[in-house]
C-alpha cells in the first residue's frame, strides 16, 4: 500500500510530535546549571581566611608545646643512658672481681674481650660478663676506657668515694688479700690528698686506652657533664667502675676517719 504525502504529517501530529527548527537567536536550555546559581558553590573569602588563621593558630600552639617539653624529654633520655652506663659499668667491675679471685690476684684482664671469654670451668668457660655490658652507651664508639692498676690512675675516684662517705673508704671485697695488693698502694696518695686536690682533679687526663693493657677498672670516654651523680661525681669520664672499695668494712689505708654527718 502506497503512503501519500498527505498522510505523513497527519500521523506525526497524531503521535504528538512536532519537529521544528529553533530560531537562530535562541539556544537550547542548560538543564544542569540553569536552576542552581553558580555562586552557591563558592566559599566566601572571609570564611576561608578565618579557617586558614585557625589552622595556623593550632599549629603554632602545637609547636610551642613541643618546644616546652623538648628539654625535659632530652634530659630523661640522657638520664636513661647514664643509668644504663652505670649498670653496665657495675657489671664489668663485678666481672673484674671474679677474674682477680679466680687467678688469686696474680693476673688482671687485658681487654674486655678477655672478660667476655669467661673463666675456665671444666671443659667449658663460665660466662662472667654479658655481651651487652661490653658497650658503653655514653661513648661515641661504644668502647670503654681501661683504667690501669696504677695509684695515680684511680686515686681520684678513691678520694671521692672517701669524701662521699665522710672520710671513710670502704675496704676491699672478700677475699681481701687478692685486692689489697692493688688498693694498698693508694695509701700514701689518700693520706696526703686534700679537698682542694679532690676538686682540682676534674681536669686530670687518664688517657683513652681501650684495649691491650692490664686494667683494674673501666670508665667512659665521654667527658660530658652528667645529669646523675655517681659517688657525688657529675662527669662521665670520672665515673670509674672497679671492684676495689666494695667491701662492707672500712679500709685501714684510707687515712682519714669517718666524720659524723651534721
Amino acid at each position: 500500500m502506497m503512503m501519500t504525502e498527505t498522510t505523513k504529517p497527519m500521523r506525526i501530529a497524531e503521535c504528538g510530535l512536532r519537529i521544528s527548527r529553533l530560531p537562530k537567536n535562541l539556544s537550547p536550555p542548560n538543564v544542569g546549571s540553569s536552576s542552581i546559581p553558580r555562586s552557591a558553590f563558592r566559599i566566601p573569602h572571609s570564611e576561608s581566611g578565618m579557617t586558614l588563621l585557625a589552622v595556623m593558630a593550632v599549629m603554632a600552639i602545637f609547636a610551642m608545646a613541643l618546644l616546652a617539653v623538648a628539654p625535659s624529654v632530652q634530659l630523661e633520655v640522657q638520664r636513661e643512658k647514664e643509668l644504663e652506663s652505670i649498670r653496665r659499668g657495675e657489671e664489668i667491675a663485678a666481672a673484674i672481681g671474679q677474674f682477680i679471685i679466680y687467678y688469686q690476684g696474680t693476673k688482671l684482664p687485658q681487654s674486655i674481650d678477655e672478660l667476655l671469654d669467661g673463666l675456665p670451668q671444666g671443659t667449658k668457660n663460665r660466662q662472667i660478663l654479658r655481651p651487652s655490658a661490653a658497650t658503653d652507651p655514653l661513648s661515641e664508639d661504644g668502647k670503654w676506657r681501661l683504667i690501669p692498676a696504677e695509684p695515680e690512675k684511680i686515686a681520684s675516684i678513691a678520694k671521692r668515694i672517701q669524701a662521699y662517705n665522710n672520710g671513710a673508704l670502704p675496704s676491699s671485697p672478700q677475699p681481701t688479700q687478692y685486692f689489697d695488693k692493688y688498693a694498698s698502694s693508694l695509701a700514701n696518695v689518700l693520706n696526703t690528698g686534700t679537698e682542694s686536690e679532690i676538686e682540682g682533679s676534674e681536669d686530670e687526663d687518664f688517657g683513652d686506652v681501650t684495649q691491650n693493657t692490664p686494667f683494674i677498672g673501666v670508665a667512659s670516654q665521654s667527658r660530658s657533664k652528667s645529669v646523675l651523680a655517681y659517688y657525688g661525681v657529675e662527669n662521665h669520664s670520672k665515673w670509674v667502675y672497679t671492684p676495689l672499695f666494695r667491701g662492707a668494712g672500712v679500709s685501714t689505708y684510707g687515712g682519714r676517719k669517718p666524720s659524723a654527718r651534721p
